[in-house]
């Protein structure tokens, strides 16, 4: 069998090295970029057209093929992180990606995070100055099984065309949004957080949701490729839950004064997601 090679080095390798394009083209008066297909699966542009603000909403639909699976935003011990890149010199800048919640994936001794199904990732876009004929993109995943294929692909849709979107475009990017995690609210949030003096256990409080229940996962997210969850403790009482994330190896020197962190909760059908920021 072959081996996994999804590992951190495949980050720092050109694109051109790690997959070749592949330009999915559009129809005319559709709001969505034909499939771009690779062996682990398949991906595509929804977009509608900007509004009078310059405001792009769009998305971009992952299916990973039977038994593969594709990441969240910080894949876990290895994978490749989701990249969306407008063209250089379009005009058009990406605001924000969001991350529907994602689940823990064990492959061997492995901890992973992402989806083994389906998935839809909300896009921002902003025109700055006059509005392009086309939303341009290069989007680039990671699907693995047993082995772990980046997969690069060129995505394009008419601007104009993309407003004559239907209700079957519409309700894709509503279910989108609806799969994100809540913003905090008073019977789901951090309570309280702390770092230890020597940066290796982040101490949280919380209220959660539901009176009983198992711990619920959480995914800390550090500096950029760092990812938290390995709990060394936990105690659940009632709505109250106190827990220690064991914290790993930092970045050399790294100063945790003024810096945030993000941090998702998923407790049992409710998933939370917000920022630490360290004074």
């Amino acid at each position: 069998m072959l081996e996994k090679l999804c590992f951190a080095g495949l980050l720092r390798m050109p694109l051109g090295v790690l997959a070749a394009t592949i330009l999915a083209s559009s129809p005319v008066h559709a709001a969505t970029s034909d499939w771009a297909d690779n062996p682990g699966g398949r991906m595509r542009l929804v977009a509608l057209a900007p509004d009078a603000h310059g405001h792009i909403r769009a998305a971009l639909q992952i299916e990973p093929a039977p038994g593969w699976i594709t990441y969240w935003r910080e894949p876990g011990e290895s994978g490749i992180p989701p990249q969306v890149s407008p063209a250089p010199n379009s005009g058009v800048t990406l605001a924000k990606m969001g991350f529907p919640v994602p689940k823990p994936i064990t492959v061997g001794a492995i901890q992973e995070i992402g989806y083994d199904a389906p998935v839809t990732l909300p896009l921002d876009f902003r025109v700055e100055g006059k509005q392009p004929a086309k939303l341009e993109l290069t989007a680039f995943i990671g699907l693995c099984k047993d082995i772990c294929i980046p997969f690069q692909a060129e995505l394009s849709l008419p601007l104009s065309a993309a407003g004559q979107s239907t209700p079957h475009e519409q309700a894709l990017l509503d279910a989108a949004d609806a799969s994100l995690p809540q913003a905090p609210a008073p019977d789901f949030a951090v309570e309280s957080h702390g770092l230890s003096a020597d940066s290796k256990t982040l101490s949280l409080s919380l209220t959660l949701p539901e009176t009983s229940g198992d711990a619920p996962l959480i995914y800390v997210t550090g500096p950029t490729g760092y990812v938290f969850f390995k709990q060394t403790s936990g105690k659940r009482d009632g709505k109250s839950f106190a827990t220690d994330i064991a914290i790993g190896k930092l970045p050399k020197n790294y100063d945790i004064k003024g810096k945030s962190w993000g941090i998702l909760v998923i407790d049992d059908e409710h998933a939370m997601e917000t920022m630490l920021a360290f004074e």
